[in-house]
């Protein structure tokens, strides 16, 4: 765990615990959010577990989610959190820009959802919309997300799937293999075969080859920008950020 702040007001600062694997973005949202008029105290963890942790220490005014991480994914996470402390604040920043990953995220517990490239302004928009108790989603998703909830647009087949599942699917769609996903996701061979075995069923494909072919046309892969704080870059000078 890290914790930083800028040490410059008589006020204390508001914390927030920043959840992500990848140390990467971390720097990059640390860089932006103590340079907010707000000057966010940011905690560090790169795991589920250790965000839990975190949260059992201290308290915290709102907490930013990746949902793709190693061991207990976001969703459980988010989860997690609405249990044991159902009024903070969770926004979920995530490389997913499908509706199905948002529409997830809030039944799960989600207060706000953006993705990792957004630009440093709309960040900074939903962290303040977020912590003060209120709801964001990126635009472009909120409309998807709308049309599929009023059955405007068809209701995709992975909708069906466990939340588990959708990250095993996402994961072989990535070239993983059985044993490097069993390993990520602390699971055994034989359970990601068995899910493997039910994903296919409830697609309705007959082998691997149109597995990744559906996850590829569904937009169910991606793997993490080699620089994701680069997208904000433009927006993290002076007078970037309102």
């Amino acid at each position: 765990m890290t914790t930083s702040t800028i040490p410059t007001r008589t006020a204390a600062a508001p914390r927030l615990l920043l959840v992500d694997d990848h140390t990467i973005v971390r720097d990059g949202l640390r860089r932006i959010l103590e340079t907010t008029p707000e000057h966010w105290s940011v905690t560090e963890e790169s795991s589920g577990f250790q965000a839990l942790e975190s949260l059992r220490r201290a308290t915290f005014d709102l907490a930013i989610v990746d949902l793709s991480m190693p061991g207990m994914g976001g969703i459980e996470l988010i989860q997690r959190i609405r249990a044991e402390w159902p009024h903070m604040p969770v926004l979920v920043l995530s490389m997913h820009a499908e509706q199905e990953y948002a529409l997830r995220a809030f039944k799960a517990g989600a207060n706000g959802y953006i993705t990792k490239d957004s630009a440093a302004q709309e960040l900074n928009v939903a962290v303040r919309k977020v912590a003060g108790g209120g709801t964001y989603v990126t635009a472009s998703l909120a409309e998807r997300v709308v049309q599929q909830l009023n059955g405007s647009i068809d209701v995709p087949h992975h909708a069906r799937l466990s939340n588990r599942e959708l990250e095993v699917l996402r994961r072989i769609v990535g070239g993983q293999r059985s044993n490097q996903i069993a390993q990520e996701l602390h699971l055994s061979a034989k359970t990601i075969s068995t899910h493997k075995t039910r994903i296919m069923d409830k697609l309705q494909v007959s082998s691997t080859a149109a597995l990744v072919r559906y996850g590829i046309e569904h937009g169910l892969c991606g793997d993490e920008p080699a620089d994701p704080s680069a997208v904000w870059a433009a927006s993290t000078g002076p007078g970037g950020l309102a």
